[in-house]
């Protein structure tokens, strides 16, 4: 029953918010990573300065991983993950960073993945664990 709601959600979402492949995006990793035992504890964390952004903080397990979330409408210009550049991984550590200083968590019980998904129909999605 509980599938069937999601599945309407994820139809509304679709039709209303057509453009906005992230939105979209995050509401699949999320669904997709609590399916698989994950707990989401934020979503879309900013630090107080703007300096950087976490799509989804989940404890995985033992560690708590900071999930930066890349949708594409087709793999035409290429996977996903592959938007995730230098400069992005360093805005999500400088989160990062301040997200488990905040909440008093060991930086070694922390890790970096990426969800990537690509809306064909069925959409692909790929979880990549300590992707940086």
């Amino acid at each position: 029953m509980l599938g069937l709601l999601y599945r309407a959600a994820d139809r509304i979402r679709r039709r209303r918010y057509a453009q906005d492949h992230g939105r979209i995006g995050e509401d699949m990793a999320h669904r997709f990573l609590r399916a698989r035992g994950c707990t989401v504890v934020a979503r879309n964390y900013r630090t107080l300065s703007g300096s950087g952004e976490i799509d989804l903080v989940a404890w995985d397990g033992r560690k708590l991983a900071f999930i930066e979330v890349k949708t594409r409408g087709s793999q035409e210009f290429g996977a996903p993950e592959s938007a995730v550049d230098a400069q992005k991984r360093e805005r999500v550590r400088q989160a990062a960073r301040d997200y488990a200083r905040r909440a008093e968590i060991p930086w070694p019980d922390t890790r970096f993945d990426i969800v990537s998904i690509v809306l064909d129909r069925p959409a692909r999605i790929e979880w990549l664990r300590d992707a940086f």
